[in-house]
């Protein structure tokens, strides 16, 4: 109940003061790259229950002469490479937050392709729900294997406290602002598949 009532609060108070930036942010998303504005995608939340992600869009919708979606390469846009890089692409999940369908600290959400892949290690991920930020993310973010993120992931519901949150939060603000194990253009590009960017398998079962 604590940890909920942090998560609104921070969140609602992130919306209040970051609502110029996410302002700006909508604006140039809509003449960079039309309308809709906002990415929608179901994902896995706690105990495996399906919520709707809301990110920023940060790729095109072109497809090709049969109707399917270009290759990612050919759709994500120096803005969208930019928007990516600096994770401003995240900034509507607060409103996910205040719904109380994620919390600010926790494991990041994946596609649920993939969760009937998940060892039964893997799947304790879902205990907890899942943050726009965790610790995987502060302990080297794309720099780690997909089985140690996870395993921090799982570290993480075991250890989990108010105090470890916070730590956490500030540590995302420090790697954010250098930017550290940030996926490069070509990289981000390549592993949206795993990361939940837009990418052309994604759109398949998007819903804007």
């Amino acid at each position: 109940m604590l940890k909920r009532i942090i998560d609104f609060f921070i969140a609602l108070l992130a919306l209040i003061l970051l609502s110029p930036i996410f302002l700006l942010v909508a604006l140039k998303v809509r003449k960079n790259l039309g309308s809709p504005i906002f990415f929608y995608q179901d994902r896995p939340g706690k105990d495996g229950k399906l919520f709707r992600m809301i990110k920023f869009r940060s790729m095109k919708d072109a497809v090709d002469k049969d109707g399917n979606p270009l290759p990612d390469e050919q759709r994500i846009t120096p803005f969208g490479k930019k928007l990516r890089s600096t994770s401003l692409d995240e900034m509507p999940q607060l409103i996910n937050v205040i719904k109380g369908d994620m919390s600010i600290v926790g494991p990041r959400p994946q596609l649920p392709d993939f969760v009937e892949h998940y060892t039964p290690h893997q799947m304790r991920r879902h205990e907890v729900k899942p943050g726009m930020t965790g610790l995987a993310q502060v302990s080297g973010r794309n720099n780690l294997s997909w089985e140690e993120k996870f395993d921090l992931d799982v570290e993480y519901v075991d250890t989990h406290s108010v105090s470890l949150d916070f730590k956490i939060m500030f540590k995302t603000v420090e790697v954010m602002m250098k930017k550290e194990g940030i996926d490069s253009p070509d990289q981000a590009v390549g592993a949206s598949r795993f990361s939940g960017s837009e990418s052309a398998s994604d759109q398949k079962s998007t819903h804007h």
